[in-house]
């Protein structure tokens, strides 16, 4: 399943919204006042599928996964010269990205490729095509990419 992840233009919060490759918005994602980022994604009926909490206070950024209420695993950035490198609890996936940081590859333990993503440049907002391989793994892939951006975001700020 391929999607498009667009941030809005001129909103306060971190809002976003998904679309498939025909156009249509599949989730919209909008960010919360807290204390570190908090995003919650809503199917198109406006049902709360999920969030990302960044959790503040900690040596290297860190966002916790929520599926509803259920916590499912967590992201952290680890320390690394050139290319960015997250650590995931969740399935055994990791994350590295190129050095410009607009390409990423997430993987499964086994090494099979579970989704890429891939920013587009010429776009007034952040713009990334996320590629997964497995519909079943969209949710999590798409709460991936935000804890990402979002780190990103808070490193330009």
């Amino acid at each position: 399943m391929k999607l498009l992840f667009k941030q809005r233009f001129f909103s306060w919060f971190d809002r976003y919204d998904i679309y498939d490759e025909a156009g249509n918005t599949v989730f919209v994602v909008k960010g919360e006042l807290a204390w570190g980022h908090l995003l919650r994604i809503y199917d198109v009926f406006g049902n709360e599928l999920g969030c990302v909490k960044e959790k503040i206070l900690t040596w290297l950024p860190k966002f916790e996964m929520y599926i509803g209420d259920r916590y499912v695993g967590c992201i952290k950035k680890e320390l690394s010269l050139f290319k960015p490198r997250f650590n995931i609890d969740y399935n055994g996936w990791h994350v590295q990205g190129d050095w410009l940081e607009w390409d990423y590859s997430i993987v499964n333990s086994g090494g099979y490729g579970v989704a890429t993503v891939s920013k587009e440049i010429w776009n007034w907002t952040d713009t990334y095509v996320i590629d997964v391989r497995d519909q079943r793994d969209t949710l999590c892939a798409l709460m991936l990419v935000l804890a990402i951006d979002a780190e990103k975001c808070s490193r330009r700020n």
